[in-house]
């Protein structure tokens, strides 16, 4: 079995609350989890209105899966005009 998990760091330029900032990310998660069936959730900066982290999960049999679905989920959130991301990570156990 092999995990990959993804670090995203974002900054939300525009919002200027804390509600604000949940509306771009409960648009983000929802469109990742639904469409590559991944688990991805808040993880850090939680009281900071315009800097979010997100991490995602995925679990697989190979290793260049899990690559291939992680690039896809980084690509897909870097895509969202909502949110600009500043740095990235992943960790393959």
């Amino acid at each position: 079995m092999i995990v990959g998990l993804l670090t995203v760091e974002l900054h939300i330029g525009w919002a200027t609350t804390l509600k604000d900032k949940r509306r771009v990310l409960k648009s983000i998660v929802d469109r990742v989890r639904s469409k590559y069936n991944v688990s991805i959730a808040e993880v850090d900066n939680q009281d900071l209105w315009q800097r979010a982290t997100l991490g995602v999960a995925v679990v697989s049999n190979e290793t260049s899966h899990v690559n291939q679905m992680l690039e896809t989920v980084v690509r897909s959130i870097e895509a969202n005009g909502e949110a600009d991301l500043i740095h990235y990570s992943v960790e393959i156990l």
